[in-house]
């Protein structure tokens, strides 16, 4: 077994600094009460808290957050939020940029914020079919934890408030601004299995500017190995390990245990951030900066090419395997003996920066002008690969006197991404005081956004014919350079009529270069009955633009056994098959609740909520012309439509297709949020426990297009979130020992599967086309235990996933023949024992860990 080596580091740092040190035990701290929190997201009245708040803002301290086991913010809101659902694993570019959403809508439909300035998104858009697909959000892992002192999450549609994107909430991630002291962390850590090594070390530190100055900085640095999935490959082998009967025997050294583990899970990656924050106060003006830059090298396992793959045959240059002429030596390099998995190798370059200066001019007007620029690029190259036409040209080029060996490239650039966003805001804001219960607020101000967005070709190898393989680069009609630009304008009043009663309306218009313009409101009122019930409700319309990746992304997603071009919607192949050109979405939001304290410290909150969209921007699942090696009765179609596209496809591989986004979907979001914290004093230290949950279902109300958008399409929306997450916490402190426990319970998870078995052979077997694929309802536990040596040191044993949980297996066809080197499963895996990956936890299973923290 692997060593547990980043494990060890660890223990062995914590046990060299403590030595001296346990004989003294840290004071016991006080547990903050995040409901008193003042809050600045959802409300732009100044000192409120988030137990006042009209609208659900739940806050996380920066406590909370340290007691993540994974040293990222999605994994820290995953394990938090009940109504936050991070993306487990990605395939290909996705990999890289796990996205994450609330109340089961799409990542773009929830709004980042960075002290209350809008984040960019990202360059990398997710492709794969899924609930996570079409996101091109920001990256919450490029955002480095100890740079946060809290997060806001305002859990309502705020669109009104802070323009597109925000149908279903909003994240404020409030940056430190300590002046003196700091910290710094080290972190080791992996699965249960030995994968997925994880190192890194995190520190922040304050600094005061002058007399009325802070410069806050943080830093993050975190290594992390890959985790793989399966046991063998259907192409090469049996259920049982031994050779498939149409394989060669020359392929014997690649049966039992010998194609395990190499099949890509997470990628590698080596992820290096800073971010900083700073402000100083010239008496009566504020001037304010903090961005940040992140480098981000990875490294991803694509699927395993069979020895046959890239070799010259004559009269047969696809080198399949049914082939039963087998000469390595006709093959290029190593491939032919043991075949090759090809790497997706991946550098991001991300930086952002705000300037910005608030303050008070005449007669109580308070401003807030500031501008924010944010950059993404993103460069992509396959390695340990190989190109197969070039191999075989120039095979038949050596067999025909050329005197050149044969030869082919193993690695090529694919191209890259770029993206970057300017936000110019100015927001203004006085009270008045009209003998009311409270002065009211009246603010205003506008927002000036502009877009670009690039697809960079890559060089000729990747682009010739179907590319090196695994990652066809992006051809010259693939790439381009888009841009936007966005004026809005917006209006609000806060106002308490009488006493206890508080009534917010907000109004937005907002202005596209390439959509035209929208008005937009919202209006949230909050009665407080008395100190221990209250009750508030939102109405509210909301828009969403694409973004300029969902318009104009094109590739060809390629596997060992499939080809899939994504086409842009409105292009002249994607008008072929019914993909128009994209618009926005349109969005009413209903919010209604209860916030109760019937006794001192307890807190409960009960909100529902209901969301229609209009017009809703989704991925389709692939449409085939070959499925299962057999023409389908959309082929003469869809082959017209790659042909306009300029795809270039093997006619050998046995799954050929296409896909796009829609608008064609109207969907309605219904669900219920509750939480409930109570701390309990006790003689030998406190316990704080906590309930938190969120029941959501989405269903589609109208299919407008039902032909293109399939009900494999339809379940991703409707199915592929769990029903509901429940989350039950316990953090007990008692003197220098910290226990902190979470139970975390997620519903079910479905989505339709389509076999790799052709249609036909089913039909005849009188077995189905398509079949359900199911995540059981499971309980995932965290734990960790921590104790403080003194003021300065704490060292932390953890676990999530406690118990090693792994979503289920694909189910095996019974009932229908299934040819050699076919998959066996409903959903068509060409992996043996592959978990599903569309569970709401991991496929990598528990994950365990040790942590140091220093305090000074």
């Amino acid at each position: 077994m692997k060593r547990l080596s980043a494990l060890k580091l660890s223990l062995v740092i914590a046990t060299s600094w403590s030595a001296c040190a346990m004989a003294q035990e840290a004071p016991q701290e006080p547990q903050a009460d995040e409901g008193a929190a003042i809050i600045v997201t959802g409300t732009r009245a100044v000192g409120m808290s988030a137990a006042e708040a009209a609208a659900p803002v739940q806050v996380l301290s920066e406590e909370a957050i340290a007691h993540v086991g994974q040293p990222n913010l999605n994994q820290a809101l995953t394990q938090i939020v009940p109504s936050f659902t991070a993306q487990t694993q990605g395939t290909d570019m996705s990999s890289f940029s796990l996205s994450a959403r609330l109340r089961g809508l799409s990542p773009n439909h929830t709004l980042l914020l960075v002290n209350g300035k809008r984040r960019h998104g990202s360059a990398i858009l997710q492709v794969a079919t899924g609930p996570f697909g079409g996101s091109a959000a920001p990256s919450l892992d490029l955002i480095p934890p100890d740079a946060v002192e809290r997060i806001e999450i305002l859990q309502e549609g705020a669109a009104a408030v802070y323009g597109t994107d925000a149908i279903a909430g909003v994240i404020n991630l409030i940056l430190k601004d300590d002046t003196e002291g700091g910290s710094f962390k080290i972190t080791g850590g992996q699965n249960y299995d030995s994968e997925g090594e994880t190192f890194s070390v995190s520190g922040n530190v304050g600094f005061k500017l002058g007399e009325d100055g802070y410069f806050n900085l943080s830093g993050f640095h975190r290594r992390q190995d890959y985790t793989t999935t399966g046991t063998g490959q259907v192409q090469v082998t049996q259920l049982d390990g031994s050779l498939q009967p149409n394989a060669p025997a020359q392929w014997s050294n690649l049966t039992g245990d010998a194609l395990a583990g190499i099949n890509g899970g997470q990628p590698k990656t080596y992820l290096t951030e800073f971010f900083y924050n700073m402000g100083y106060d010239f008496g009566g003006v504020e001037l304010y900066s903090f961005g940040n830059y992140a480098r981000r090298i990875g490294y991803a396992k694509q699927g395993y090419r069979h020895p046959k793959r890239v070799c010259y045959e004559s009269g047969n240059l696809g080198g399949s395997v049914t082939t039963a002429a087998y000469d390595p030596s006709i093959c290029y390099g190593n491939t032919g003996v043991v075949g090759m998995v090809p790497l997706q190798h991946v550098t991001e370059d991300e930086y952002s920066f705000t300037v910005g200066a608030k303050g008070e001019f005449g007669g109580g007007w308070n401003y807030d002008l500031s501008t924010t620029y944010g950059h993404d690029k993103n460069e992509i190259w396959t390695e340990n690969s190989a190109h197969r036409e070039v191999w075989q040209e120039t095979y038949a080029q050596y067999l025909n006197g050329s005197g050149v060996l044969p030869n082919t490239p193993d690695s090529a650039y694919d191209g890259g991404f770029r993206l970057s966003q300017t936000t110019v805001t100015a927001d203004i804001r006085k009270e008045f005081d009209l003998g009311l219960a409270d002065p009211l607020t009246f603010a205003f101000g506008g927002e000036y956004r502009r877009d670009t967005y690039t697809i960079v070709a890559g060089d000729y190898y990747s682009t010739y014919k179907t590319g090196v393989q695994s990652f066809p680069g992006y051809k010259e009609s693939d790439a381009g350079d888009w841009n936007r630009s966005a004026k809005a304008g917006y209006i609000n009043v806060i106002v308490n009529p009488v006493e206890k009663w508080t009534v917010d309306l907000a109004g937005r218009y907002e202005d596209y270069s390439d959509f035209g313009d929208t008005l937009i409101g919202k209006a949230t009122t909050r009665f407080d009955f008395s100190d221990a019930v209250a009750i508030r409700g939102t109405v509210s319309t909301g828009f969403r633009a694409p973004t300029l990746a969902e318009q104009h992304y094109s590739t060809v997603a390629v596997g060992p056994t499939s080809a899939v071009a994504v086409l842009p919607a409105g292009s002249p192949a994607a008008t072929l098959l019914g993909f128009s050109a994209l618009k926005p979405e349109k969005s009413t939001n209903f919010s209604g609740g209860f916030v109760f304290r019937p006794i001192p410290k307890l807190a409960v909150t009960l909100d529902g909520y209901l969301i229609k969209i209009k017009d809703r921007i989704a991925l389709t699942a692939a449409r085939y012309a070959v499925q299962g090696g057999v023409a389908t009765a959309e082929a003469p179609a869809i082959i017209s439509a790659l042909q306009a596209a300029g795809v270039v496809f093997d006619a050998a591989l046995p799954n050929i297709g296409a896909q796009s986004f829609t608008n064609g979907i109207d969907t309605r979001t219904w669900g219920i949020d509750f939480s409930a914290a109570y701390p309990v004093a006790l003689d030998f230290g406190s316990l704080n426990l906590s309930v938190s949950a969120n029941y959501n279902k989405t269903k589609i109300t109208k299919n407008k297009i039902p032909t293109v958008f399939s009900n494999i399409s339809e379940s991703y929306v409707e199915d592929a979130s769990p029903d509901y997450k429940v989350v039950l916490g316990a953090l007990f402190k008692s003197g220098a020992f910290t226990v902190n426990l979470r139970e975390t319970f997620y519903g079910k998870t479905s989505v339709l599967v389509q076999p790799g078995v052709s249609n036909a052979s089913l039909i005849a077997a009188g077995l189905p086309t398509i079949y359900e694929a199911k995540v059981k309802p499971t309980g995932i536990t965290d734990l960790e235990v921590s104790y403080a040596f003194n003021d300065a040191m704490t060292f932390s044993l953890g676990a999530n996933n406690l118990f090693d949980k792994i979503p289920e297996t694909p189910a095996l066809l019974k009932g229908v023949t299934i040819p050699a080197g076919t998959s066996p499963y409903i959903n068509g895996s060409t992996t043996y024992n592959s978990p599903y990956g569309f569970g709401p936890y991991g496929t990598s299973g528990g994950y365990y860990y040790a942590r140091i923290d220093f305090k000074f």
